[in-house]
C-alpha cells in the first residue's frame, strides 16, 4: 500500500509504524487526552453496539473489552513515548503535525478545507 502515489493510513498498529513513517510525506499525530479517548470508545460502543459502524467492514460489529479500555488508558505511558521518539527522528525530514485537542483537530481541518477550496 505505501508504494502507491498517495495514501492515508490511520490507526495505531505498531507492527508497521516504521514502514509508514519512512514512506509518509506528512505525519499527523493525534495526542488527545486519554479521558476523551476512553469516553469516545465507550460512546462509540453504545452508539453502534451489535451493529457495523459505517467506517468498518461488513460484519465487523462494534465491540469493547476491559483489555482494550486498559490499553487506551495506559497508552500515554506505554506507547506514546515510543511514538514521540520515532517522530522526533523524522522531524528534520518530514512535516509532522501534533494536535492535542478536539478543537486543534477542528482548526486544522478547517485550514485544510480552506486550502483545498482556495486551490480549486
Amino acid at each position: 500500500m505505501v508504494e502507491k502515489d498517495s495514501w492515508i493510513f490511520d490507526g495505531n498498529y505498531g507492527g508497521t509504524i516504521d514502514i509508514r513513517l519512512k514512506k509518509a510525506d506528512a505525519i499527523i499525530f493525534l495526542d488527545i487526552p486519554r479521558t476523551i479517548c476512553v469516553y469516545r470508545v465507550i460512546k462509540r460502543w453504545i452508539q453502534y453496539r451489535n451493529r457495523t459502524r459505517p467506517d468498518m467492514g461488513e460484519g465487523c460489529e462494534e465491540r469493547i473489552s476491559i483489555g482494550f479500555l486498559k490499553w487506551v488508558w495506559e497508552y500515554p505511558q506505554s506507547q506514546k513515548p515510543m511514538i514521540l521518539k520515532k517522530l522526533a527522528s523524522y522531524s528534520n525530514k518530514k512535516e509532522i503535525i501534533v494536535l492535542h485537542s478536539p478543537s486543534e483537530v477542528e482548526q486544522f481541518l478547517n485550514k485544510v478545507e480552506e486550502h483545498v477550496q482556495g486551490s480549486l
